[in-house]
């Protein structure tokens, strides 16, 4: 049967989704800039992760496998953590491996270099 209503409790929701699907997440970001690949890719890989992270529920948690709500709410969590390590990690990259045009301006953030005139 499917569940449309959040019915995880706090502590699995915290161990589970925040703990262990947000760390994967953040690595699978950091891989995802790494290789180079795009925001498609990681959410991809984002969406596969999450089917996990509901498995996880299902199985260790005894939650409901099929709950759209849940899977939602695990999904915007991913893409957060996700997106964080995606974009350290490519704000990283182009600082280091394009120093003559680009500089970091923040953790997450890089600006093009201003062309300096003879």
């Amino acid at each position: 049967m499917i569940d449309l209503s959040f019915s995880e409790a706090p502590a699995d929701f915290v161990l589970i989704t925040l703990v262990l699907g947000g760390g994967a997440a953040f690595l699978v970001g950091r891989a995802v800039a790494v290789t180079w690949r795009g925001l498609p890719s990681l959410l991809a890989y984002l969406i596969l992760l999450d089917c996990a992270v509901r498995f996880i529920h299902f199985a260790l948690a005894h939650d409901t496998l099929l709950a759209p709500v849940s899977f939602a709410i695990d999904l915007v969590v991913l893409i957060a953590a996700g997106g964080l390590g995606f974009r350290l990690m490519r704000a990283a990259q182009i600082s280091r491996q394009y120093p003559w045009l680009y500089r970091r301006t923040g953790p997450l953030t890089w600006a093009r270099r201003d062309r300096e005139t003879p």
